[in-house]
């Protein structure tokens, strides 16, 4: 009995050294490393500061937004547009001749205009009007005048709207609408706009361009639109004279508008300019240009 349970025992024993061997161990050490579960499993982990651009979450936003959303391009100023078109956007004429050029705006009208009209033919000085077309029509006896005592004309739009607010066909309207009742007047087709206020577009001076025409504001600006006294637009022309100087008077204005202070003014002005040896001349004379086709 003892011997019985002696072998029983030594046979539970070797039973357990054959389960742990290290030839089973070994055996399962493969198996761990290459199952394809454990593959399935393992997943690489991130590395610290690997991509720092696909987290950007606690980087503080740009407060105006990023830079495509805030610089945009901007229109161009007067000044920017004289300086890139200089054939086609003039201020002024040549400072080499002794010459200087009156033009009177918004024309005509049957009361400042023709007052500005005498003086200018007694002194025998002839000048540039920027008409505005449906004035034009109105008051077409008024223009044939001025195309009868030598004066030249020039396109100021048909209604005096600010160009650049315009749409393009609009626009074109306002200038071509405009040369035909200068036409059917004067007998041609004017070179010279003065857009109202002195205001335009880069795209309506190329569209100018294209129909042969050239801008034509100034470089004296008398301001009696203000509806200065004479003493005061006096002032404002003469204190800024020079060769080949372009000078802004108004022959007409707006309901209610005084311009008496510039047509007192224009004998003085006048006279000054010549004592001083300048030439008054019409923008086709100062500018070396033809006056219309």
């Amino acid at each position: 009995m003892d011997m019985r349970k002696l072998w029983i025992a030594l046979f539970l024993i070797a039973i357990i050294f054959a389960g742990c061997s290290p030839a089973a161990t070994n055996e399962s050490l493969p198996r761990a490393a290459n199952t394809p579960s454990n593959d399935k499993q393992m997943k690489p982990q991130a590395v610290p500061g690997q991509d720092k651009h696909k987290d950007i979450s606690r980087t503080p936003d740009l407060r105006d937004g990023p830079e495509d959303q805030i610089r945009k391009p901007h229109p161009m100023t007067l000044s920017d547009l004289q300086a890139k078109y200089k054939s086609t956007f003039l201020l002024s004429g040549s400072s080499d001749k002794r010459e200087i050029a009156l033009t009177f705006d918004d024309a005509p009208d049957d009361h400042f205009t023709p007052q500005v009209l005498d003086i200018l033919k007694k002194e025998g000085v002839r000048a540039t009007f920027f008409v505005v077309g449906n004035r034009v029509q109105a008051h077409p006896d008024i223009v044939r005048r001025m195309v009868k005592e030598g004066h030249v004309i020039g396109n100021h739009s048909w209604s005096h709207p600010n160009l650049p607010k315009l749409r393009d066909a609009d626009f074109r309207n306002e200038i071509l609408k405009t040369d035909r009742q200068i036409l059917s007047i004067a007998g041609y087709l004017p070179t010279f706009v003065r857009p109202p206020y002195g205001n335009i577009s880069e795209n309506q001076i190329l569209w100018l361009a294209s129909q042969h025409k050239v801008v034509v504001n100034w470089n004296i600006d008398s301001l009696d639109w203000k509806g200065l006294d004479a003493e005061e637009v006096k002032t404002n022309v003469l204190a800024h004279l020079q060769p080949g100087a372009i000078i802004l008077q108004h022959s007409a204005g707006g309901k209610g508008q005084d311009l008496s202070g510039t047509v007192k003014a224009l004998p003085d002005i006048i006279k000054a300019i010549r004592d001083d040896g300048v030439k008054l001349v019409t923008i086709p004379e100062l500018l070396d240009m033809p006056n219309g086709k």
